[in-house]
C-alpha cells in the first residue's frame, strides 16, 4: 500500500462524538477498521490516525474494543494523547486498561498530569504499585500531602494553583500577576485575598477586578464575608455549600485559616457526578463503592448484606401474613389485595424519600422546613391515598357485579381504607427516615434501598390485615 493511499485510507476513518451509553451504529466501519489495524500489528497507522482524533473520542472507541485490543492500543499510544485519554477515563477502565502497562509507561503519563488527577489515578493502583509511581513523579510532595487527605474530602479533590495577594496589593499590580500566572493556571474566577501571616482574609472576583481603578487596593474592593471549607470538609459538604451560596469556586483553607486550594467548577461538576452515581447506588441496594469491573468476591460482599436484610425484612412480612392465617382461610379473596397493599407501601415510601435525599443532597431543606415538608407530605399522602382507596373500592363494586363477591360493601370499605392508611404512613416513614440518618450522620440514600422497602411492606400488610378484620371478617 502506498503512502499516499495510507492517508487517503486513515482520513476516510472517523469518529462521531456518542451520547452516553449510546453506541452509534455510523462508528461499527471506524471501529472494524481500527480492530483489523490492531491485529495485523499496523502500529504507526493507528497512532498516526489517533492523534488527529479528541482524546475523549479515543476514550470512547477504547470502552467499545474488546478487553485484550484495547489493553494493546493503548500501549501503543505515546504518552502526549495518553496522557489526555487517561484523564477522561472513568475510574473502572483506567484500572483495567493500564492493568499490564510498565512502570515507565506509567511515569510518563502520570508525569503529564496535573497532581489532583494523578493522585486519582494512583488510587486504582495496587498500594506497592502506587508508592513506587508516587517516587517517580516530580510533584512527589504534593502527591503525597493530597494523598493525606481522607477520601471524598475537600483537600483529596482541591487544586493547588490560585492567585493570593496581600491586602495592600493595587488592582494593576493583581492584574499583571494574572498575566503572569495565566499559563500555569487556565482559567481564573477569583482572585484571594491574604493578610501578612497567608490567612485568608477575602475575595475579589476578575470582573470586579478589571473595571476597578488601577491604584486601587485590593482590601477596597474585596468581599470580607469569606466563605471557606477546611481540607478536611466532605465533598458532598462542599457541593452543598457551593449551591446554596451560588460558588463558582470554593476556597480551602487549614486549621489555621491558611489558604491552601480551592474546588474549581469542574472540580464541583464532578464531585455532582460522583455523589449522584454512589446515591444511585446505595438506593438501588448496593454498595456505593461498586463498580462494574468487580470481582465476583467483591461483587457478592457488596450486595449479599442488602439482599440479607431485604430477606429479614420479607420474613417479616410473611411472618405476619401468616399469623392472620385463619382470617385467610376464612376469606380466600383478601389474599389478592396483598400485592396491591404492598406495592403501593413501597411505591409511595419510595417516593417520599427520593424527595427527602434529593432537598438534603441539594440543600434545599433546611431544618427550619422541615416541619412543613413533612405536613405537606402528609396531606399530599392523604390525597393520593384517597383517590387510590377510592379506585380500588370503585373496581371492587364493579367487580361484584360480574364476580359472586362476599359482602362486597364491606370489602371495598377494608380496601380503601387499608389503601389511605398504609400510603399516608408509608409517605411519612420515607420522608422522616433519610431526615433521620443525615442529623446522626448516616448517608440518607441509604434509606431509599431495602431498609424503607422491607419496613414498608411489613407495615402495609400489617395495616391491610387490621382493616380486613375490623371492616370485613366478623
Amino acid at each position: 500500500m502506498s503512502s499516499s493511499s495510507t492517508v487517503t485510507d486513515l482520513d476516510a476513518i472517523t469518529w462521531t462524538r456518542e451520547p452516553a451509553n449510546k453506541p452509534l451504529e455510523e462508528n461499527d466501519t471506524a471501529l472494524r477498521a481500527i480492530r483489523s489495524m490492531i491485529k495485523s500489528g499496523e502500529r504507526n497507522q493507528t497512532v498516526d490516525l489517533l492523534k488527529r482524533w479528541d482524546p475523549v473520542d479515543v476514550m470512547q472507541l477504547l470502552t467499545r474494543l474488546r478487553l485484550k485490543h484495547a489493553r494493546k492500543l493503548f500501549q501503543w499510544l505515546p504518552a502526549n494523547p495518553s496522557i489526555k485519554v487517561v484523564a477522561e477515563l472513568r475510574p473502572e477502565f483506567r484500572s483495567i486498561l493500564m492493568e499490564e502497562s510498565t512502570l515507565e509507561q506509567f511515569r510518563d503519563i502520570l508525569a503529564g498530569l496535573d497532581p489532583e488527577d494523578a493522585t486519582e489515578i494512583l488510587n486504582e493502583f495496587p498500594e506497592d504499585v502506587a508508592d513506587e509511581l508516587a517516587a517517580r513523579l516530580p510533584d512527589v510532595e504534593e502527591i503525597s500531602t493530597r494523598a493525606g487527605y481522607a477520601d471524598d474530602s475537600a483537600g483529596r479533590v482541591m487544586a493547588r494553583k490560585f492567585v493570593a495577594l496581600p491586602e495592600n496589593c493595587t488592582t494593576g499590580e493583581a492584574v499583571t500577576q494574572m498575566r503572569e500566572e495565566a499559563d500555569r493556571i487556565r482559567k481564573i474566577f477569583t482572585v484571594y485575598v491574604i493578610d501578612a501571616a497567608g490567612k485568608l482574609t477575602g475575595t475579589v472576583e476578575v470582573g470586579k477586578l478589571l473595571l476597578a481603578p488601577r491604584e486601587t487596593p485590593l482590601k477596597d474592593i474585596m468581599n470580607k464575608d469569606v466563605i471557606a471549607v477546611s481540607a478536611d470538609t466532605d465533598q458532598e459538604e462542599v457541593l452543598r455549600l457551593a449551591r446554596k451560596r451560588d460558588m463558582r469556586t470554593v476556597p480551602v483553607v487549614s486549621a489555621d485559616g491558611h489558604l491552601v486550594g480551592r474546588i474549581t467548577p469542574k472540580q464541583l461538576t464532578r464531585i455532582a457526578a460522583d455523589e449522584a452515581n454512589e446515591d444511585m447506588l446505595l438506593m438501588s441496594g448496593v454498595s456505593g463503592e461498586a463498580r462494574s469491573d468487580d470481582t465476583i468476591f467483591r461483587i457478592v460482599r457488596g450486595r449479599l448484606p442488602w439482599l440479607l436484610a431485604g430477606l429479614v425484612g420479607a420474613s417479616i412480612a410473611a411472618t405476619v401474613v401468616g399469623s392472620y392465617e385463619d382470617q385467610l382461610a376464612e376469606a380466600a379473596i383478601l389474599a389478592a389485595f396483598i400485592p396491591v397493599t404492598m406495592s403501593m407501601a413501597g411505591n409511595a415510601g419510595l417516593q417520599a424519600s427520593a424527595v427527602a435525599v434529593q432537598g438534603i443532597a441539594t440543600g434545599a431543606l433546611w431544618s427550619g422546613d422541615i416541619f412543613f415538608r413533612l405536613l405537606k407530605e402528609l396531606v399530599a399522602a392523604l390525597f393520593n391515598g384517597a383517590i387510590a382507596g377510592a379506585i380500588l373500592g370503585g373496581l371492587v363494586m364493579t367487580a361484584s357485579l360480574v364476580v359472586p363477591l362476599e359482602a362486597p360493601f364491606h370489602l371495598a370499605i377494608a380496601t380503601s381504607l387499608s389503601l389511605l392508611c398504609v400510603t399516608t404512613l408509608a409517605a411519612m416513614v420515607g420522608a422522616t427516615i433519610p431526615i433521620v440518618l443525615d442529623k446522626i450522620g448516616i448517608d440518607p440514600a441509604m434509606a431509599i434501598g431495602v431498609f424503607i422497602t422491607s419496613s414498608n411492606d411489613v407495615l402495609g400488610v400489617l395495616i391491610f390485615f387490621l382493616m380486613a378484620t375490623t371492616f370485613y371478617i366478623t
